[in-house]
Parts: C-alpha cells; sequence; structure tokens
C-alpha cells in the first residue's frame, strides 16, 4: 500500500499501488487478453492499450451522464486532446485484465482522468494511463462547454476520489484546463 507519508511524489509512487490501494475505485473495463492482442514480442500490442483505455473511458464518462444515448441526442462527443501512458509489467496472452478509472479535475470544457490497468491473476498494476478529453459539438466539430449536469456529477466523482489516501499520480504536464485556448 502506498504511504503518503514517506513518499508525497505521487509519479514516483505509482509503481507502488496495489489492488488495496485501486478497490474504491470504479472498475470500468474487463477483458481476457486473446492472442490477436499479441505483438511480435509476444505480449499486448500498445494498440490494445490504447482500446483498452477507450473502453474504460466510455464506463468512467458514463457515471457523469456522458452516454452514448447523450451525445446522440445531443449532437454531441468526447475527444481525446492528451494521452500519456507508463507501463510497468508486461500483459500476455491468457492474462485477465480489469481497469480502474480515477476522475482527477475538468475546466469549462475538457476533462482530466486516469485508468489503472490490473493484471486479475496477480493482482499487479501493469499500466497507468493519464487522459485528457475535450467535449464536443459535433456539427460544428469544436469543443464546447460540459453542461452544468454532467459537470457537476463529474465534480462529484472528482471530490470522491480525491478522498483517496493517495494523490492521484499525475505525469505533471496534463491539465484539463487546456481546453481554454
Amino acid at each position: 500500500m502506498v504511504d503518503p507519508q514517506r513518499d508525497s511524489d505521487p509519479v514516483s509512487n505509482v509503481r507502488q499501488l496495489h489492488a488495496v490501494d485501486l478497490a474504491p475505485l470504479p472498475i470500468t473495463c474487463v477483458q481476457t487478453i486473446s492472442e490477436s492482442y499479441l505483438d511480435i514480442m509476444g505480449h499486448m500490442n500498445v494498440m490494445w492499450y490504447t482500446h483498452l483505455f477507450s473502453r474504460a473511458t466510455i464506463g468512467l464518462l458514463a457515471r457523469s451522464g456522458l452516454s452514448f444515448a447523450y451525445f446522440e441526442a445531443h449532437h454531441a462527443g468526447i475527444f481525446a486532446l492528451e494521452t500519456h501512458l507508463r507501463y510497468f509489467v508486461e500483459v500476455k496472452m491468457g492474462n485477465t485484465i480489469r481497469i480502474h478509472s480515477r476522475a482527477v479535475n475538468r475546466s469549462e470544457k475538457c476533462l482530466h482522468f486516469m485508468h489503472f490497468l490490473v493484471i486479475d491473476q496477480d493482482d499487479v498494476l501493469a499500466t497507468v494511463g493519464e487522459f485528457v478529453s475535450g467535449h464536443i459539438d459535433m456539427n460544428e466539430r469544436h469543443m464546447t462547454p460540459i453542461p452544468v449536469e454532467i459537470a457537476a456529477k463529474f465534480d462529484t466523482l472528482c471530490a470522491e476520489h480525491s478522498r483517496l489516501p493517495w494523490p492521484a499520480p499525475v505525469c505533471g504536464v496534463m491539465h484539463a484546463d487546456r481546453g481554454k485556448a
């Protein structure tokens, strides 16, 4: 378990996160890795991390009301603006993974969140993904403000997740205020 008193640097602490630390966060994706996910090195190809984190993003954002029904009804969407991945342990064929997600922050138009990919068999953290996404008007294809009711739900998730005994291990260069430009 991470000891926030011992080392306050969340980036160096990220490898020390364990299943017990991640347990309070919602599980937003579960997948067993098939042979088709492998690359020539015999482990999961990097493209599949993007796929799995995309599925986890859908799971996290739906908790704030950003569902397919919302996108369709409001001609809206979410576009990825920034991504930062940290790989710690290989993911191999036959591994079942689960992704825990953490809401970090938001601005008027952007959401900042993280995904933690854990290998179930060993309960080991394999990869951490950090993301900033923008709320999009799909008719005009530009960023627009996040509706108040959705922003409030995301703020609630951020508040819940900020009460964890460990800080979000953000990389330090990504911020939800990106959408102000």
